[in-house]
């Protein structure tokens, strides 16, 4: 599964299958935050656009934007995550995903990292 996760320097991530991409939060993102506690998401139908927010995220920690890594619309929401939003802690890049889109444009793939350059930006932003 890595191979096809592409990820944001926002450490968001996205996998894409056809013309459908599935976006949630990575798990060194979900680590810096701790214990997430709540989650504010987008309705289905609503238009995300790369670059810009799309939704909200709150630990004990803080409360940080989610910048989604692809454009397009939302077909689905992850609404367990809002019930419960410790499955993000559990499982960031699985169960925790957070909305599924319908993207529009491909080619905005190659502006997001690979896993391998993704975990070398990580490596970056640490030091």
């Amino acid at each position: 599964m890595a191979d096809d996760i592409w990820y944001n320097d926002n450490h968001v991530w996205a996998t894409v299958e056809n013309n459908h991409a599935y976006i949630g939060i990575s798990y060194y993102a979900q680590e810096e935050l701790g214990d997430i506690l709540f989650v504010e998401l987008p309705e289905v139908g609503d238009r995300v656009v790369q670059g810009k927010s799309f939704g909200e995220i709150e630990s004990a920690k803080t409360i940080s934007d989610l910048i989604a890594p692809l454009s397009g619309k939302v077909v689905e929401v992850n609404n367990d995550v809002i019930n419960e939003p410790s499955i993000i802690n559990e499982d960031p890049l699985g169960d925790g995903w957070l909305i599924e889109i319908e993207t529009v444009d491909a080619k905005e793939l190659k502006s997001l990292l690979t896993q391998e350059k993704y975990e070398k930006h990580i490596k970056e932003v640490s030091q």
